[in-house]
């Protein structure tokens, strides 16, 4: 019945009966996104979903990372009804799955669900139920200015540690020619700052928590991590380090102001985009740095789309998912941006198209990043939780926000590191006990 509804309305456009004041009524569905580049251009691209689906009109809510996370949580959770789509990740999706908050994702045939990813598949899954449909998944990777490196005489190898980076980063910084060393996320949140900086404690030995969920912040590992990075972009990154997140980042580095920016792969299409990089041709690619274990060195993440249990037009919502992060989608994207500027990190018939992997320079680093992350083994001590660059559990939104802000004002220079560490040791500490995980 649902396959005959949409051919008669597709028929109705095409004779015209749809055209003027008539009383048919499209269903309305809203769409809430992140602003980055690739949902600003599914959002663009969207003109061909209504066009083959002249009974939806898809409107947008476009935010900022940080404030997605909070009006979609609310929104949620409080199963307000207010969109029909919302842009999740790996954290979210399998929590709120298993609270009633999402709509099983159930794709047809042609949507080829094994193509997936398995990594990313898995951690949108719920009791091996798809949950949210991945729009374009990433590992971390360091990115880097090959001219800046020839010049100063510098090498880089394809797994660079973090003390590398850092002598790279001194020889390259030239502030007086608005050139920095390096660029790292500093605004506080726990897919912001601590995205990054999860991921280097665990190549520092570190863990969040130990096998009793005893939170291990204010540890060796903690300590030397957390000085390193805020030595690191005190002395050789851009002014206000504090305020820069992903976006910031990339803009910069585009900019020619970085030398070298350690951060999600998603960020490759855009800088070899000579439309929208200065530095283009000259920026090379290598894995996450390591410091005393390869383990939990990169992270894995997936921004993917979800149907709130709240959505009042699930089905609608439901093909437009679909749609979104197809494999059509993703030819679309390259017919009319380019082959480099589809949307990775979800398929693995991208990494198999000899057209992106040539445009995408950056491509067979994105694809080991996320082949070899593991979240179920990414500390060097044993850990209760899955998880790379952040802790499967609902608490760790509100833990990674209260660690992400100490950590800020230590970069700041409010307070010291130890400060930082112990203030959310506590209250860390005092979270897991009110939560029941000890007493």
């Amino acid at each position: 019945m649902k396959t005959q509804n949409r051919w008669i309305w597709a028929l109705l456009a095409a004779t015209g009966v749809l055209a003027g004041n008539h009383a048919w009524a499209a269903t309305d569905i809203t769409v809430a996104t992140v602003n980055n580049r690739q949902m600003i251009e599914m959002q663009k691209l969207s003109v061909h979903f209504e066009k083959a689906n002249p009974d939806i009109r898809v409107k947008w809510t476009t935010m900022e990372e940080a404030d997605l996370r909070q009006r979609v949580s609310a929104d949620v959770t409080n199963k307000g009804g207010q969109f029909d789509v919302v842009t999740i990740g790996m954290y979210e999706t399998p929590i709120w799955a298993a609270k009633g908050w999402l709509r099983e994702i159930t794709p047809t045939d042609a949507y080829n669900v094994k193509d997936l990813i398995p990594t990313v598949r898995d951690g949108l899954s719920y009791n091996k139920r798809l949950y949210a449909a991945p729009f374009y998944g990433e590992g971390s990777m360091t990115m880097y200015r090959t001219d800046l490196f020839d010049k100063a005489g510098l090498s880089i190898s394809n797994r660079p540690t973090w003390e590398q980076i850092a002598a790279a980063a001194a020889k390259i910084h030239n502030p007086a020619a608005g050139l920095y060393g390096i660029c790292l996320r500093g605004r506080a949140g726990w897919g912001d700052n601590m995205a990054l900086l999860s991921t280097m404690v665990n190549t520092f030995g570190g863990q969040w928590f130990d096998m009793a969920w005893r939170p291990q912040i204010n540890t060796k590992p903690w300590k030397d991590a957390i000085s390193f990075y805020v030595k690191l972009l005190t002395q050789y990154g851009p002014p206000n380090a504090v305020a820069n997140s992903f976006n910031e980042n990339l803009d910069l580095f585009a900019q020619g102001k970085c030398g070298i920016w350690v951060d999600a792969t998603s960020a490759g299409g855009a800088l070899i985009d000579p439309k929208f990089s200065k530095v283009a041709s000259v920026t090379g690619f290598s894995l996450a740095p390591t410091a005393v274990t390869n383990k939990g060195a990169g992270w894995l993440w997936a921004w993917a789309l979800a149907i709130p249990a709240s959505s009042k037009n699930a089905d609608a919502a439901q093909r437009f998912v679909q749609w979104a992060t197809s494999e059509p989608y993703l030819r679309l994207v390259a017919d009319t941006k380019g082959w480099a500027a589809m949307p990775s990190g979800t398929r693995l018939s991208t990494y198999q198209r000899p057209e992106f992997t040539k445009a995408a320079r950056f491509a067979m680093t994105e694809a080991i990043a996320m082949v070899t992350a593991n979240p179920r083994d990414a500390t060097e001590g044993k850990a209760p939780y899955v998880g790379v660059q952040f802790v499967a559990i609902p608490e760790f939104q509100d833990i990674g926000e209260i660690t992400g802000a100490e950590i800020r004002d230590a970069l700041a220079g409010k307070q010291t590191v130890d400060q930082a560490l112990q203030k959310a040791q506590a209250k860390t500490d005092q979270l897991m006990r009110v939560a029941g995980y000890y007493k």
